[in-house]
């Protein structure tokens, strides 16, 4: 196991893609933190409340959770596109243990380098917005929960490429599943169609990041419901990838 770990670090730092889209993803959140401070401390009549400040320091998590699901889906796409996933199950004929080993390299990956953007727009926003109380633990906690936000859209975009296999195809799906339906859902009807809102994948996950009054789901509890849904995508990816031809 240790040789496919040592050889998925070498593909997913070598390629040059992956180098960019982690750059954007961390630019993203930067930029946005910046963005948003500067305008709520400008439109602002007081100082911006420590609670708020954390908030807006992460909002760029909306727009950076599309770039880490890009990421998720070339980790496995890109092999298919190049032909290179027949050399890599030749290596590796049992296939899981082959995800398993992209699964392990990209989250520990995805993790640091989500943490430490969000550790980063957060400290961004703070010096912006200069609020007059902050409590450090529920800065340290939003931190790390935009960290594992991030890296379950990551896991997410990886099980949606392990499925589809085709790049634009699994991107245009994560796409789908994570920005446009949960906005759809909140239009359903009646007391079913806010249980279906509150628990379709972003919708729950972002509880984490940025909650919701009024969805029932916890910090904890919404991520939980969010990795259900990463789960089943990756669970059914490997269902297939054990079917079917490279």
């Amino acid at each position: 196991m240790i040789d496919i770990l040592r050889s998925e670090w070498t593909k997913i730092r070598s390629v040059r893609s992956t180098v960019w889209t982690l750059a954007v993803t961390a630019l993203l959140m930067l930029g946005i933190a910046a963005l948003i401070g500067a305008a709520a401390k400008g439109s602002a009549d007081g100082p911006v409340p420590g609670e708020q400040a954390v908030m807006l320091g992460l909002t760029g998590t909306m727009f950076a959770s599309l770039s880490m699901a890009t990421l998720g889906v070339l980790v496995i796409s890109s092999e298919y596109r190049t032909g290179g996933i027949r050399t890599s199950l030749m290596a590796v004929p049992k296939r899981l243990r082959l995800l398993t080993g992209k699964i392990v390299v990209f989250t520990a990956v995805a993790l640091v380098v989500c943490t430490v953007a969000s550790a980063a727009s957060l400290a961004v926003a703070l010096a912006i917005t200069q609020p007059p109380s902050l409590d450090m633990g529920a800065v340290v906690k939003a931190a790390v929960g935009g960290g594992l936000y991030l890296t379950a859209c990551g896991l997410f975009g990886l099980g949606l490429g392990t499925l589809v296999r085709h790049t634009p195809g699994a991107i245009v799906t994560a796409i789908a599943l994570m920005l446009v339906l949960p906005q759809l859902t909140s239009a359903l009807p009646g007391q079913w169609g806010d249980t279906v809102s509150d628990y379709f994948t972003t919708n729950a996950g972002q509880q984490i990041v940025l909650p919701r009054a009024d969805n029932p789901l916890g910090p904890w509890s919404g991520l939980g419901v969010y990795l259900a849904w990463v789960a089943a995508a990756m669970i059914s990816g490997a269902v297939l990838l054990r079917r079917r031809d490279a």
